[in-house]
């Protein structure tokens, strides 16, 4: 057994075996990262899917994968504070993966789609698309045939290519015919079980095992940020794997084997962490397992009443996935200072001295990343939308499916991500590394910075395709940003918030990047576009919209970067790093 040391979160483990860090490492590397690639495999189609498969609009589609990427956060700190109280890490990430398993398997029962049916002079034709993501065509079908239709500059006037065929004239104007859509209410009903399942599963997961790897060290363990960078690689590797393949095969063969491949990639997650669990050595178990027999109400015990939390999550879930183009924005942002006015009043109330001060540099970073992820996250909404219908995806003579794009950022990490967590230990050693408020500052500036890259190709593109490179850039940028922020924040926030609140500082933690996903969707929102059949009718006016939006974020983020770099050594202070 490895030789053990007494620390701030309990026992440490002095073991090296894995890389020099401990072994209980690898396993929660391992389950991250195939949780990571069904996570992310499906958060590749998800936008795709919703446009395309049920037909939702640009703006429903954008808010309710925003409120569905925000509830997944969210839910975090009722997962990490039940697993602080009474769960224990190891249970609650078991029962979260659990659930994972059934929302991902759910999410492979997509029906028929739903119809999209155009009426012009008393007869209605369906409109459908000759295949999936942003090469699909749209194809008009009469009781005669099939035909490819498009749109003429400022989507005036309807084109179809074989008018014979179907019967109709070589151009209607837009203005002479109505769309309708009709959905299959029992899969659509389907698709809102399975995110449910989704958002609980997360819920129970992702704060907890980010906090056994915390668990790990000792405060002033130098190996802790190196030991979150690697274990923010593993997560990076799922998404790496699962977006190229989940997103080629689900784009190439059909949603549901996509769908279906994300869900066996969680189950892998689930057996390996159940199998290697000795390796934790104890470090995630019930604080106390005579409390979790004890009954609630009936036969009920605490262990049980925790379980049905996670049922009444998944219903709530539903409800605001299903309803979420009718929650108001003012109640997410009036939740967020609710949250936020309860971690202040946590420190000023229950802490002092150092304990106190260290509480509030916790909560900073915890506030500081929204807007970082708010654009950062455009990645699964409105940039993947820009990356199907107006840029030129050949490389190499190929057409790359849509999804695999969302690849770039997890390949980028896994490539940099050792680089950093080096450079960040040769730095240390000389005393010249930056600290954790100018790492975020630059990481802010850099999700800004890279989005003007971004408005500067849309502009070079006239009136043809974006240039793929600048997919590339932007995503680059966007992680190099992603690599001063995320593993720095898990890190600072494990580190500096109380062993009594390290699970509730997680939470807290994933419920601002839930809130930060849910203004993703908002922003999203803005660029949404006219469709047909989930494609574009007006590409002038479709640019003209991104470049609006994308500037705007862009000029605030790197705003705000600066006024952080500005704060940063408060906020070092605040952090007492050698005290």
């Amino acid at each position: 057994m490895a030789a053990v040391e007494a620390g701030a979160s309990g026992t440490v483990s002095t073991d090296t075996s894995f890389f020099g860090h401990p072994r209980g490492l690898a396993i929660l590397f391992a389950t991250e990262m195939w949780e990571r690639f069904s996570y992310y495999g499906m958060r590749g189609l998800l936008i795709l899917y919703l446009t395309q498969h049920f037909l939702f609009s640009d703006e429903r589609s954008a808010v309710m994968y925003g409120a569905y990427t925000a509830l997944v956060y969210v839910m975090t700190i009722i997962g990490g504070s039940l697993a602080d109280k009474y769960l224990g890490q190891r249970k609650a990430v078991t029962f979260g993966a659990i659930l994972l398993v059934m929302g991902h398997g759910l999410m492979a029962f997509e029906g028929a789609g739903s119809k999209e049916w155009l009426t012009y002079e008393g007869q209605d034709y369906q409109i459908t698309l000759d295949g999936r993501g942003g090469d699909a065509l749209q194809i008009l079908v009469s009781d005669s045939g099939r035909s490819l239709i498009s749109f003429n500059d400022g989507a005036t006037q309807m084109i179809i290519a074989e008018p014979a065929v179907v019967g109709l004239p070589a151009t209607i104007p837009t203005s002479s015919y109505t769309t309708r859509v009709e959905k299959e209410q029992l899969f659509v009903n389907v698709l809102y079980l399975a995110l449910a399942l989704i958002i609980a599963g997360v819920g129970f997961l992702k704060a907890n095992i980010s906090t056994i790897v915390g668990a790990l060290y000792g405060l002033n363990d130098t190996r802790r940020d190196s030991g979150f960078t690697i274990f923010y690689m593993g997560i990076n590797l799922g998404s790496l794997l699962s977006t190229i393949i989940v997103g080629t095969i689900g784009i190439k063969y059909g949603w549901n084997w996509g769908f279906g491949l994300a869900g066996i990639g969680m189950l892998a997650g689930l057996m390996t962490f159940l199998i290697f669990q000795p390796w934790l050595e104890g470090r995630a178990d019930p604080p106390s397992a005579e409390k979790l027999k004890q009954k609630v109400l009936g036969p009920i015990n605490v262990e049980w009443a925790c379980y049905l939390t996670g049922v009444g999550i998944i219903v709530f879930a539903m409800m605001t996935v299903m309803n979420a183009h009718l929650v108001p924005e003012w109640f997410v942002g009036i939740l967020g200072i609710a949250i936020f006015l309860y971690l202040v009043g946590y420190a000023l109330t229950k802490l002092a001295g150092i304990e106190r001060d260290r509480m509030l540099a916790a909560i900073y970073f915890i506030l500081a990343q929204i807007p970082f992820w708010a654009l950062f996250e455009q990645a699964g909404s409105s940039l993947t939308l820009l990356t199907a219908r107006l840029v030129d995806r050949t490389i190499f003579g190929i057409s790359v499916p849509t999804p695999v794009f969302q690849s770039l950022n997890a390949g980028f990490i896994v490539i940099f991500a050792p680089l950093f967590a080096w450079m960040w230990i040769v730095l240390s050693k000389r005393k010249i590394e930056p600290s954790a408020p100018v790492k975020f500052a630059f990481g802010v500036f850099l999700a800004g910075l890279g989005f003007l890259s971004l408005v500067g190709g849309i502009a070079a593109s006239g009136a043809g395709l974006i240039a793929v490179s600048f997919i590339f850039l932007i995503y680059w940028i966007h992680t190099m940003g992603e690599l001063m922020l995320s593993p720095v924040g898990l890190s600072a926030v494990t580190k500096l918030a109380p062993a009594r609140a390290v699970g509730m500082s997680m939470g807290a933690w994933f419920l601002y990047s839930g809130l930060s996903n849910y203004l993703a969707g908002v922003i999203a929102r803005g660029t949404g576009a006219e469709t047909i059949g989930g494609q574009l009718t007006d590409v002038v006016a479709a640019k003209a919209t991104y470049v609006s939006v994308y500037t705007n974020v862009a000029y605030v983020a790197m705003g705000i970067g600066v006024f952080m770099l500005i704060i940063s050594p408060i906020i070092k202070k605040w952090m007492h790093a050698n005290e």
